[in-house]
């Protein structure tokens, strides 16, 4: 027998949930094969098995919180082929009474119910609460004959008991059946708990201003065929947007900076995050040393990073680090917002929708234009308020002179 424990992930990560099962006790688990999907706080990690053999037991199940090295599955090595089915619940109660199987403490409204793994498992079939199942065993573990006599017991009535005085009060919102309750997942929850934080912690501001796009939209427009041509990805908006930041990052430095204690950790590489929405969440895959690559290399790193993201294929090095962050919020029609900092970063730009309005050009005249509202959110403890405006104008600039961009490569 060889126990599968959860393997060392990121220096970040103690603990995960598991998403899913792969392989069910009784099937034939080659080594290397992947067991299950867990769901950390960045990204969902598949875990392979490090033996051959038949997968025999589980020891947590679908849902539960795990640590690094804690045990999940026990592999009976060198016996493959075992196509048995799942044990049936009498199985379960003879394995437990031959083999007492592990038991983890579940939380019950801050007690403690220890359970065995299977008694677990027929408690959320029976829609049983195991802090209500009586157990025999001495020392207060829930088994899976505790789990079938608490669902064969008859419900307790009293004729004898008193009609309460008052009605009984009105059943909360959350059971009824016209609201779904949806467990938030792992990776929401973490969202939620560091965008908090970041609001707590920071003291964030934003300052607004407005880019007209017709240089940037006419420079498409007349290299994009060639452009497609040449390197096999289209010139999107992103790779101007990234290279003009990187030019505001290099004059006004702080904004590419992070606070450490008492210290100011100036970079002086540029790791640019960029923001994609996926149906799990935001994140904000990486591409490095975005100072270095070509419009073409930009453009295609984040293509690469976007279908990784909605394949939930990200790896742990695609979300690490990063020392500015954009997030456009313009394609899904977004036309004014405040971005929240991506912490411990210093700086974030919000890209908006591109929309046609009129423009004074003088005093007598005025075109119509392809504008977009760009926001700058800034930690104020670093960075000043004549310091943020400066970049923000700076990339306004460099993106109404899109030339300047292709001269700083």
């Amino acid at each position: 027998m060889a126990e599968v424990k959860v393997p060392e992930l990121a220096e970040s990560i103690s603990e995960g949930t598991i998403a899913q099962w792969l392989k069910q006790p009784g099937e034939t688990v080659e080594k290397g094969e992947y067991l299950l999907e867990l769901e950390t706080d960045k990204v969902n990690v598949e875990i392979i098995s490090d033996y051959g053999g038949t997968l025999s037991e589980l020891l947590a199940a679908e849902g539960d919180t795990v640590q690094v090295g804690q045990a999940i599955a026990v592999v009976n090595e060198g016996k493959t082929g075992d196509t048995a089915s799942p044990k049936t619940v009498a199985e379960q109660v003879k394995a437990e009474e031959v083999n007492p199987a592990p038991t983890v403490q579940v939380e019950n409204g801050g007690q403690r119910t220890i359970a065995s793994p299977a008694a677990r498992k027929l408690a959320r079939e029976k829609g049983i609460d195991l802090s209500q199942v009586p157990a025999v065993d001495p020392l207060g573990r829930v088994r899976i004959q505790d789990v079938i006599a608490a669902a064969h017991a008859p419900v307790q009535t009293s004729a004898q008991e008193p009609a309460p005085a008052k009605p009984a009060p009105q059943a909360p919102i959350q059971n009824d059946d016209r609201v779904e309750v949806v467990k938030m997942s792992r990776r929401r929850q973490t969202i939620a708990k560091r965008l908090v934080e970041v609001q707590q912690e920071a003291a964030m501001l934003t300052t607004f201003n407005e880019v007209d796009m017709t240089a940037v939209m006419d420079l498409r427009k007349r290299h994009k065929d060639a452009f497609v041509k040449q390197n096999d990805v289209k010139l999107g908006f992103m790779s101007f947007f990234t290279k003009a930041v990187i030019g505001a990052l290099k004059k006004y430095p702080l904004l590419n900076a992070e606070i450490n204690g008492n210290e100011i950790l100036k970079k002086k590489f540029y790791d640019i995050g960029v923001a994609v929405s996926t149906d799990e969440g935001l994140v904000v895959p990486v591409v490095r040393d975005a100072d270095r690559k070509s419009f073409a290399e930009i453009e295609q790193s984040i293509s690469d990073l976007a279908i990784k993201a909605r394949n939930n294929k990200l790896a742990l090095s695609d979300l690490s680090g990063g020392t500015f962050t954009i997030t456009n919020g313009g394609t899904f029609g977004s036309l004014l917002s405040t971005p929240i900092l991506n912490a411990p970063q210093v700086g974030i730009l919000g890209m908006h929708k591109i929309q046609v309005r009129p423009v004074a050009i003088d005093n007598d005249n005025f075109e119509n234009r392809p504008m977009m509202y760009l926001a700058l959110s800034y930690d104020h403890r670093i960075v000043d308020g004549k310091e943020a405006v400066g970049f923000l104008v700076t990339v306004k600039e460099l993106l109404e002179d899109p030339e300047q961009l292709l001269l700083q490569g």
